[in-house]
This record gives structure tokens, sequence and C-alpha cells, in this order.
């Protein structure tokens, strides 16, 4: 039986879709075996996929200084099915903003905090255009999350 990670994004950006790209191209590494990867935009995945997620991957823009409303969005049509049911599940965030993540990083942490989530890895941040190093902080992090799920 397989695992299966969740990516729950908002990539309204050419530089999001970047790191997008990136963290999926980690998480379906040729290494990383018994892992189902589904990828969903926040604004349509459900609170059932969500909830029969094994673990996830965040990905959203920081806009005026918070996550997406898109992400927001899908944590708020899910919160409640979520809590107690995913405790203890490992996830990983990565953000872009042009300035001041700290809002979008502490929102994250609240609500994974509140679902009793684990971090599995380090949050990529980053401003700008990604570079390489950008994108292979990405790659690690899709990698690294998946890898927590293999057998």
């Amino acid at each position: 039986m397989s695992a299966t990670l969740l990516i729950v994004h908002h990539t309204p950006s050419p530089h999001c879709h970047e790191m997008f790209e990136a963290v999926l191209a980690g998480a379906t590494a040729p290494d990383i075996e018994g892992v189902e990867v589904l990828r969903r935009p926040a604004l349509t995945v459900s609170p059932a996929e969500m909830l029969a997620a094994d673990g996830y991957l965040l990905g959203t823009p920081a806009n005026l200084g918070y996550i997406s409303g898109a992400l927001k969005h899908a944590f708020d049509c899910a919160y409640y099915q979520l809590l107690d049911a995913t405790k203890g599940r490992p996830f990983g965030v990565y953000l872009h903003g042009n300035e001041g993540t700290e809002g979008a990083e502490r929102a994250l942490a609240g609500i994974t905090g509140g679902l009793g989530w684990q971090r599995a890895a380090d949050t990529v941040v980053v401003s700008g255009k990604p570079t390489k190093a950008d994108l292979e902080a990405c790659w690690n992090l899709g990698a690294t999350v998946a890898a927590t799920l293999m057998d």
C-alpha cells in the first residue's frame, strides 16, 4: 500500500510556478518509492483529499504579509475535519514573497501547529526570481517530505 503526499498550492505567478515544479520534481524523484503524489490547487482541494493524505506540501505566495487567500480558504474548509484526525502527519512549506514573509510563516505555523502536524523540513522562502540554489532547496523540500512517507 502506498502513502499519499498531497501538494496544496497557489501558484499565480511564474516564480511560484517554478518553485512548485521544483518541489514536485523532488517529491517524484526516482529514489522515492511507494509514495503517490497528488497536486491540487488550493481553491479546488477538497477536505476529503486533505483528510486522506498521509503528508503535505504547502505552497503559497506571501501577499500583503500573509498566506494567499486560496490556501487560507483550503484550511477554512477542512480545518475541523483535519483536527485530531491528522495529528502527527509530516508537512513542508514553500513561500514566495517579494517582501515580508514573516506573517505568512507565522500563519502557517499556527495552522499546522493547531493541527498537530510535524514539520519534516525547514520552510523554503524565496524573494524575487528563484535562483538555482532556491530551486534546489525546493527540490530537496519535496524529496525530504516524500521520503518521510516511504515504507
